[in-house]
């Protein structure tokens, strides 16, 4: 436990100032409150909470800030399910409605510290919350491993999940997935903080699963008992009296047993599951009128890796001891532990409680499928008194043996998805497990260690905004594709950092700015391909860094050519009015020097501007920047031999405009006058090559300029 959470624990001892310090620090959008606790009741209305009536304070809230956001529904359970006496947190579910059976649902649990232990406990209670009465089963799983299948056989039974896990990243993900015989749903979460030293056995390569089998007379199907024989049924104890919240239940009646007690505190020093004095510890059971104590399991099949085929699993066994009653000096309690009829530790072949001063002995056994585990407690031929156990707690091992994604990479990811308010399948980890990996990622997934992200194609997602900085928190990552959406804002240094890249797509965007020069130099080293084409606000688009002293005349120098075909029409428009211009001017010249004596002699108005489709690819290094593109063709950036920058539109095969209507359209139009068209360089016509070539439109797209600028006819 970290020194935070303990002095938060001792400053909030008496129930008035707990229940005031939980009104007030309920967890918001997924965070842990005061005492790291997080308490999540799946169902109910997203901004509500309430006080949990079983502890004294603990605030349950809404999971709207723990999932994503619309996912699942929520549903109350049915009469006369509703009406039995439950817990607040029983009487709603979310569930997870799904086509068919894969799809996964999960819970991020936030803000916890990257190594450290925690609790985690959910529960179920179907209650015909559906009005179907059919009882589903389906997994569960502790972030990329598989923990559990809940299978719900009863309408009215209470369904209750523990694990201790570490948790390898500063968040912890629980998740539902469809196998396909029912809908998933949830009743409530828990996660609690644990302290350091407790349960060595949980590491980041195995959790301890606690046993979830139902013993007569036990009122939950958890294996963590105490041995009080309360006045009231069943004496379940959590918070406060275990200042980490688990739940200890009565191991209930055995005729063969009695219990003894004491108010005195019992000493957890040597107990490291305990902090503190517990009433858990107070009470022990011991046989009457025998020398030996016995209790039993089996298989739990639920919690087996492989749904229940495994053919061995492995147990941890945590047995409580401590002496409650102040012993004559000729009195001596000792007994030897057996499992299955021989000794638990050669070394050691009988134990003697201590009085008033826990201590836990611990078995590690591994059982097969279908065995059944004896533990007996025997008295010693030196005892004169019988064997006692004041509690125990029993845990399957699971080993947590699937890759899972980068945790800088996995943060990331989560980052963008929350960013841009993305749906697509983007749930749980984005690598683990390969199956319900998410659309638009490729990972790699090496022997050991953990996967990380090598593609991401967000191309045509609906991404607005700026370019979020987690991008380039992706170190492994080679490929990006972000084109064709309305990202805007400046094309970020950042991207110039990410070590692997050697993909980025822009292309298609509103991004505005300078391309940053180390970006370009990647470009045009050959270590980066980079397409930043019709993003109208780019300065130079990709040629050079902006020239500071040309800044105003550069301040938009992406041409925005792609318009419709009308827009492109009013082109030829301009062609007509410099090229009569021309011609009116060379007939008088003509006129005036005796040369038009006879029949007007045929003139090519587009002699001086002509191109040859060979020069255009030239002037466009091969078409190789194409920056817009409309209903007449594409449009490719250029340079003429005096390093004029042009734009040049191709006609394409599929445009409605052909050869002869290209120059019969541009004569009917040419009675029409424009005050704001671009300057036209020249044209070609080369065979079935149509082409314009004109300067770069200063100041904005050239569909704006033509807008309320046309005027009627002559």
């Amino acid at each position: 436990m970290s020194a935070a959470t303990a002095t938060a624990r001792r400053r909030y001892r008496s129930p008035v100032l707990l229940l005031l310090c939980f009104f007030a620090s309920a967890p918001i959008h997924g965070q842990p409150d005061v005492l790291g606790f997080i308490s999540i009741d799946c169902g109910i209305a997203e901004g509500s909470s309430y006080t949990d009536g079983s502890t004294r304070g603990l605030k349950y809230v809404s999971d709207a800030g723990f999932v994503d956001a619309g996912a699942g529904a929520n549903a109350g359970v049915r009469p006369p399910y509703s009406q039995q006496a439950q817990p607040a947190r029983y009487l709603n579910v979310r569930y997870f409605p799904g086509p068919a059976a894969g799809a996964r649902s999960c819970y991020t649990l936030r803000e916890l510290s990257p190594g450290a232990k925690y609790l985690v406990r959910c529960g179920f209670y179907y209650g015909n919350y559906d009005k179907l009465r059919t009882l589903p089963a389906f997994d569960l799983y502790l972030g990329v491993d598989r923990w559990a299948t809940v299978n719900v056989t009863t309408p009215d039974e209470r369904y209750i999940l523990e694990a201790v896990v570490v948790s390898p990243a500063s968040f912890l993900q629980v998740c539902l997935v469809n196998i396909g015989l029912g809908t998933p749903f949830i009743s409530w979460l828990d996660l609690r903080p644990l302290g350091a030293a407790m349960y060595p056995e949980a590491t980041l390569k195995q959790s301890l699963l606690l046993l979830n089998l139902r013993r007569p007379g036990a009122k939950y199907a958890l294996n963590r008992y105490h041995f009080w024989r309360p006045a009231t049924s069943y004496g379940v104890f959590r918070y406060p009296s275990d200042p980490y919240d688990r739940v200890w239940q009565s191991y209930g009646d055995v005729a063969a047993w009695t219990n003894i007690t004491t108010t005195a505190a019992v000493n957890v020093s040597n107990a490291s599951s305990f902090d503190e004095p517990s009433v858990v510890l107070q009470s022990a059971a011991t046989p009457v009128n025998a020398t030996r104590l016995d209790f039993s399991w089996t298989l739990d099949s639920s919690l087996s890796p492989n749904n229940g085929n495994s053919s061995s699993t492995a147990y941890v066994l945590l047995m409580y001891f401590a002496e409650l009653q102040q012993l004559p000096s000729a009195a001596l309690r000792q007994f030897s532990i057996l499992i299955n009829g021989a000794s638990w530790n050669s070394s050691r072949r009988s134990y003697a409680p201590k009085y008033l001063s826990a201590e836990i002995v611990k078995m590690v056994l591994v059982q097969g499928s279908g065995d059944r585990a004896v533990v007996s407690l025997v008295a010693t031929p030196e005892a004169t008194l019988p064997p006692i156990l004041n509690a125990l707690e029993i845990y399957s091992v699971r080993q947590m043996t699937q890759l899972k994604t980068d945790n800088v990479d996995a943060e990331a990811m989560m980052t963008i998805r929350t960013t841009y308010a993305l749906k697509k399948n983007w749930i749980g980890d984005p690598c683990a497990p390969k199956d319900f990996a998410w659309h638009g990622l490729n990972c790699s997934y090496p022997s050991s260690g953990s996967a990380q992200i090598k593609a991401l194609n967000l191309a045509s997602n609906v991404l607005t905004g700026a370019i979020d900085p987690s991008f380039g928190h992706l170190k492994s990552l080679q490929h990006l594709d972000l084109s064709t959406n309305t990202l805007s804002g400046p094309i970020p240094d950042f991207l110039a950092q990410m070590p692997s890249l050697t993909f980025l797509d822009l292309s298609n965007n509103k991004l505005s700015g300078s391309v940053p020069a180390a970006l370009l130099q990647k470009h045009q080293n050959g270590s980066l391909i980079l397409r930043i084409g019709n993003n109208t606000n780019i300065c130079d688009n990709g040629a050079s860094t902006c020239d500071p002293d040309k800044k105003e005349k550069n301040r938009t120098l992406v041409t925005a050519i792609s318009v419709t075909i009308p827009v492109a029409t009013l082109l030829f428009v301009a062609t007509i009015l410099i090229l009569r211009r021309r011609r009116n001017k060379q007939d008088t010249w003509m006129a005036n020097n005796g040369r038009l004596s006879g029949p007007r002699e045929r003139y090519n108005l587009f002699e001086n501007g002509q191109f040859s489709y060979k020069e255009l690819k030239l002037i466009t290094a091969n078409f190789r920047e194409e920056i817009g593109r409309g209903g007449f063709g594409a449009v490719f950036l250029g340079h003429l031999e005096n390093e004029r920058t042009v734009a040049v539109k191709i006609c394409s095969k599929t445009s409605s405009e052909g050869d002869k209507e290209f120059l019969a359209e541009a004569q009917h139009l040419g009675r029409v006058h424009h005050r704001n068209l671009v300057s036209l360089i020249g044209y070609c016509k080369d065979k079935k090559h149509l082409g314009l070539v004109y300067e770069y439109m200063h100041g904005g797209d050239l569909e704006d300029c033509l807008r309320g600028n046309v005027v009627s006819p002559n």
